[in-house]
């Protein structure tokens, strides 16, 4: 593209097949948060100990932010279609409202690469809500070419856990997608 920006990486879900196949027979599970009302309604139906606790997102292909409970399964918060961005995220109190304390890319069914910030601080301050200037934990995830296995790296040791095999420096999930959620 000359002259502007890469086109956004979308993220098909990568994870178990069978959770998939569950997400795409029902309705997104997410509810979907696209104005400060729509959190602040959203945040009045959880209790104080489940708003202590971190909660599932994705950003859809859409660009809006879904939140879901933490034991839910990314791939059912975003009914089973591609995202530009998954993983945790946790919400405290600052100068009377709430703002995101912490958010990551944790997300082992959508494997989203830590270059997915963006689009989740435009869903964020889309809303608007206040928020840290990148992820607070980031995850790296590879794909181990040697055995196809999904690692996390860490302590930058580019090493696959399951068989030893060098993993690459890039990104490299396979299921990418372009922003309109097609292969």
């Amino acid at each position: 593209m000359l002259g502007g920006a890469p086109p956004e990486r979308g993220y098909r879900y990568v994870g178990p097949a069978e959770l998939a196949v569950a997400a795409g027979q029902s309705a997104a599970t997410g509810t979907l948060i696209a104005s400060v009302a729509d959190f602040e309604s959203w945040a009045g139906r959880q209790s104080p100990a489940e708003l202590a606790e971190p909660f599932t997102y994705v950003v859809g292909i859409d660009g809006l932010l879904r939140l879901a409970p933490r034991r839910s399964e990314h791939v059912a918060c975003a009914g089973g279609a591609a995202v530009l961005g998954a993983g945790e995220i946790t919400f405290v109190r600052e100068a009377g409202r709430r703002v995101v304390g912490e958010v990551s890319n944790q997300s082992t069914g959508y494997c989203p690469d830590v270059t997915s910030w963006p689009a989740v601080a435009r869903a964020l301050d889309r809303i608007p809500l206040g928020r840290p200037t990148a992820f607070t934990h980031e995850i790296v995830f590879r794909r181990c070419p040697a055995c196809a296995e999904h690692n996390i790296v860490r302590e930058a040791d580019f090493v696959c856990v399951f068989c030893g095999g060098e993993l690459p420096q890039a990104w490299n999930i396979v299921a990418d997608t372009d922003r309109s959620g097609r292969p």
